[in-house]
């Protein structure tokens, strides 16, 4: 029964607080009062004698004198209580002298005569050789090292589904109770995530976290809390399928200081004592430790994949070493720059040189291909990280560079240094010149300055090839009378060569620029006879394949190498061999042919012949497959045109004039 304070008045009240204070005066027992805010409200001499304070040094404050293992027993035990009856345990107090007492404690509410609850009231006893204690005391111990097994398993797990699985399975199992399990505040809601005892249908349920029970515990301040059926119904609440439900405790989890999570354990046969609701609290806290591990573990797994995802999507190739300097990690781009798959890498050293933590240098594999390796130490780890990235194109555009100063100062020299000589020449023996040889100074000198023009015409075309300002005019065009009108114009102009064309009469017409397929035509040519110096034939075919047509010009010259083929239409590039390089020339002409025929949606290409000589290939579009009308096609809006090319006739005497010695072109 609670202590009822029943409030009488005048003599009557008078003689019942006299009697009452007697009593607890004169009781053997220590009396101890706690108020609803667990200060103390009453500390009779018997409490004096026992614990070794006086009242006047502890009424109105909160009393430190329980262990701290056994705080939530107490906690349990007043949330028991406030739930109606008493309670009757054995435990351990501490004295002000620091000693501690075992003590058997009944405790019961203190309810006022409106019924209202203002505290509770502990009656102490000494049970100095209670056989029931010492059974209390032992069972305790044994529970504890139940727990402590518990916990150890709950910790063990580190995914967290598995952990919250095990929570509720442990509760239910330290608890007794009928059912159980976990909820998740999520925000403003709660999710049933775990269970044990209850259908499976309830998982993953929701409820409103202010209305709940857990809201309530929430903003109650306790650790703990107990509902009964006599309290309310539990028909509204996520867990009310468990058939005969009467009552429901609760305990907060806590994770990085937040609360998490709420611990449940339901009763619908089994009757709740005090040391269920200590059980339950000291789980949800070894519950907040494998929480905090397992929430822990999951970022470091999404953070590792978010990171693995980053490096395997990096187009550099990355690498982690270890001490010893062997491969631990190995990205995609890793395999893909070096040729070296990562199961093959994994375990040894990398397939290039390392450069000092903080170093990076620059190194060419077998491949050929250019690598540019950065190495960088990790902090408190014995481990370094590489990253390289394909400088290939940057390599071979820096030696481009190069060359092409010293192939264009060459090209520059050999017309500047002869315009000099015969300027000189005339200025300082004019008078003694005949006509004859003063008209040929001033041709010689005009014919360098013509080729010094037409250099510097291939470098602006060039240049406006580079930066895709080439503008062409694309329509229906005749490219049979092109291609006739070209070997008319070059035929004459070499009697070394032999010059063809085989167009057939129904060839039809071609979509793009006559201006740039003349172009085109043009330089195929002057290459044909530049690189065939001892004669030979040099033909012009045409044939319609699809809906493209195929012009090919063929010649018995020194050939192009295989593997240069594709890159003699680079910028700057005449091919390695010392055969092309001797006949001079800038690396520009077939790389604004290839940039021309592609503005005119068209390409070209190098191919071999049998025996010796080359082929070069153009394709452009068919009239009646292409888009109808005049298009033009331009990387830029910028009135941008090809420069004016040299007549065919002219070109074609530049050519001959190539093959017999060194030239710029």
């Amino acid at each position: 029964m609670a202590l009822r304070l029943a409030v009488a008045s005048g003599r009557d009240r008078e003689r019942i607080d006299a009697t009452a204070r007697a009593v607890i005066e004169c009781a053997a027992d220590a009396i101890i009062a706690f108020g609803t805010d667990r200060t103390v409200m009453l500390w009779n001499p018997a409490a004096e004698r026992m614990f070794g304070w006086k009242a006047s040094e502890v009424v109105g404050l909160d009393l430190q004198f329980i262990p701290d293992e056994l705080k939530a027993e107490h906690n349990a035990v007043l949330e028991h209580v406030a739930s109606g009856g008493q309670v009757s345990f054995a435990t351990r107090r501490i004295r002000k002298d620091g000693g501690l007492l075992d003590l058997r404690i009944d405790t019961s509410a203190l309810v006022s005569s409106t019924g209202e609850k203002i505290g509770w009231v502990s009656v102490c006893h000494q049970t100095a050789g209670d056989e029931a204690v010492k059974h209390y005391m032992a069972e305790r111990a044994r529970v504890v090292r139940r727990l402590g097994d518990v916990v150890a398993d709950m910790n063990a797990q580190l995914e967290l589904p598995a952990v919250l699985d095990q929570i509720a399975a442990s509760l239910r199992e330290l608890t007794r109770a009928d059912a159980g399990g976990f909820v998740l505040i999520e925000k403003d809601r709660l999710r049933l995530v775990s269970m044990d005892g209850l259908p499976a249908r309830l998982r993953d349920r929701t409820a409103d976290l202010t209305t709940s029970m857990v809201g309530e515990l929430m903003r109650s301040g306790k650790t703990v809390m107990m509902a009964t059926s006599e309290s309310g119904r539990f028909d509204d609440t996520i867990w009310s399928a468990l058939p005969g439900l009467h009552t429901v405790t609760l305990s907060l989890s806590h994770v990085a200081g937040r609360p998490y999570g709420a611990l449940y354990a339901l009763y619908s046969r089994r009757k709740v004592g005090h040391v269920e609701l200590e059980l339950l609290e000291l789980l949800a806290g070894h519950a907040s430790v494998a929480l905090s591990n397992a929430t822990a573990y999951e970022e470091v797994v999404r953070q590792r994949a978010h990171e693995r995802a980053v490096i395997d999507a990096s187009a550099d190739g990355i690498a982690v070493l270890d001490g010893e300097g062997l491969v631990r990690q190995w990205n995609p781009a890793a395999s893909e720059l070096t040729g070296v798959a990562a199961e093959e890498a994994i375990g040894k050293l990398p397939p290039f040189p390392l450069p000092e933590p903080g170093a990076k240098l620059a190194h060419k594999l077998d491949s050929g291909r250019w690598l540019d390796v950065l190495c960088a130490g990790l902090d408190g780890r014995d481990e370094r990280v590489l990253d390289f990235r394909d400088v290939t194109a940057a390599k071979e555009l820096e030696e481009a560079k190069d060359l092409f100063l010293a192939t264009t100062s060459h090209e520059l020299r050999t017309p500047i240094t002869v315009v000099q000589g015969f300027a000189s020449t005339l200025a300082s023996r004019w008078d003694k010149l005949n006509d004859d040889d003063r008209r040929s100074a001033v041709q010689t000198i005009a014919d360098r300055a013509g080729a010094l023009g037409k250099l510097v015409e291939q470098l602006l075309l060039g240049s406006r090839a580079g930066a895709d300002r080439l503008a062409v005019s694309n329509a229906p065009f005749d490219l049979a009378a092109l291609l006739r009108g070209a070997v008319v114009a070059f035929r004459p102009l070499s009697d070394q060569h032999t010059l063809t064309v085989d167009v057939p009469d129904g060839l039809p017409k071609a979509f793009g620029d006559p201006t740039a397929t003349d172009v085109i035509v043009g330089q195929l040519l002057e290459n044909a006879f530049k690189y065939s110096p001892d004669g030979g034939k040099v033909a012009v075919r045409a044939r319609k394949d699809g809906d493209e047509i195929h012009v090919v010009v063929e010649d018995e010259g020194i050939g192009i190498p295989a593997e240069d083929r594709d890159r003699v239409f680079e910028r700057f590039v005449q091919g390695d061999t010392g055969d092309r390089r001797r006949f001079g020339g800038i690396g520009l002409g077939l790389y604004i042919v290839r940039q021309l025929a592609r503005a005119q949606d068209g390409e070209v290409a190098a191919e071999g012949r049998e025996g010796a000589g080359t082929a070069m290939r153009l394709r452009l579009h068919c009239a009646d497959s292409a888009s109808k009308g005049p298009m033009t096609s331009a990387a830029s809006a910028a009135p941008a045109a090809p420069a004016a090319p040299a007549a065919p006739a002219a070109k074609a005497a530049e050519a001959a004039e190539a093959a017999k010695q060194p030239a710029g072109g």
